[in-house]
């Protein structure tokens, strides 16, 4: 099952329930998605009823243009870094040291917007360089306090598809304060739609998104990594987050940057580690960060070359 949200005027939009092949379209019981993930238990037969509705050919045409975030905010985004290689880059684009732990990392960022996958991403100066950051996300249900990872699964309602921008020459400066992102890290953006597990069929395995990560940026191939290599599930992160706290319904969870070890052949899902990969080969970084007017389009593929997350195509703009 596939769901997504349109503009109606409202801040969280119309949930609608989308085709398997993303073309047609019904609108779904409940008024927008993190209503629908408040109550899914009560929800979440209708809303398998009317996807199966969709597939003997009824709904409307989908307008993209419609489309938002299928979730435009929520109570609470935690981003994890669950990619070694990433995480393992980024000391060196940083020059920090290794991070010595066994737990998963994870931070809190903001929530109270997403943008949607066509949206023009507004910044206020190249020179805070501007980065993209190709991941995955989930979003559960209500966690208990202490869930363990066995038990997460089953909490895990949607995934979904993220582009987590950055400010590179900002984050160093706030990393050292000890306290966290502020400036350095404006809204995610997410692709069109909310994709239950059991619909990603074999690209959802041990808790991972096993597809790869298709980056172009400005037109050029960037990357394609793959979600499989991350060294903890998402049902490993959920745990992790609520292991003092119940997590709200509506908490989505990311992956952290799509990273593989075997770098040189797929590529990467953000720049700074491709500046991280080049101080490592050159001894000093060559590519820019992003500039006014650049366009990043991601779309995961799983191995038939279909994109059931559908596709963020976006541009850098002025504030």
């Amino acid at each position: 099952m596939r769901l997504a949200t349109i503009a109606n005027g409202s801040p969280d939009g119309e949930l609608i329930v989308v085709s398997a092949d993303g073309s047609r379209y019904l609108a779904a019981p409940e008024r927008n998605l993190l209503s629908a993930i408040e109550r899914w238990d009560s929800v979440d037969a209708d809303l398998r009823r009317i996807a199966a509705l969709l597939e003997t050919g009824v709904g409307g045409r989908l307008d993209p243009a419609r489309l938002r975030a299928p979730l435009p905010r929520t109570w609470q985004w935690l981003d994890g870094s669950a990619f070694r290689t990433h995480g393992e880059l980024m000391q060196i684009a940083f020059g920090l040291p290794p991070i010595d732990t066994d737990r998963p990392l994870m931070y809190q960022g903001i929530s109270d917007r997403f943008y949607g996958p066509l949206d023009p991403v507004p910044f206020a100066d190249p020179a805070h360089g501007i980065d993209f950051e190709g991941e995955f996300g989930v979003i559960v249900d209500h966690v208990p306090m202490g869930t363990s990872a066995e038990e997460a699964m089953g909490h895990i309602k949607l995934v979904v598809q993220i582009n987590d921008w950055s400010l590179r020459a900002i984050a160093p400066v706030e990393m050292k304060t000890g306290f966290g992102w502020v400036q350095a890290k404006p809204p995610c953006s997410m692709a069109p739609f909310a994709v239950t597990p059991g619909a990603l069929g074999a690209s959802w395995r041990d808790g991972r998104v096993c597809m790869d990560l298709v980056v172009d940026w400005n037109g050029r191939r960037f990357g394609a990594a793959s979600g499989a290599s991350m060294d903890f599930g998402f049902h490993e992160l959920v745990a992790h987050a609520a292991l003092t706290r119940d997590l709200v319904a509506g908490t989505v969870i990311g992956s952290g940057t799509v990273s593989n070890a075997n770098y040189a052949e797929v590529g990467s899902s953000c720049i700074s580690e491709i500046r991280a990969i080049e101080m490592i080969r050159d001894g000093k970084p060559s590519t820019p960060f992003m500039a006014f007017g650049d366009r990043i389009r991601m779309e995961a593929r799983n191995s038939t070359g279909a994109a059931p997350f559908g596709t963020i195509d976006q541009r850098v703009a002025v504030r």
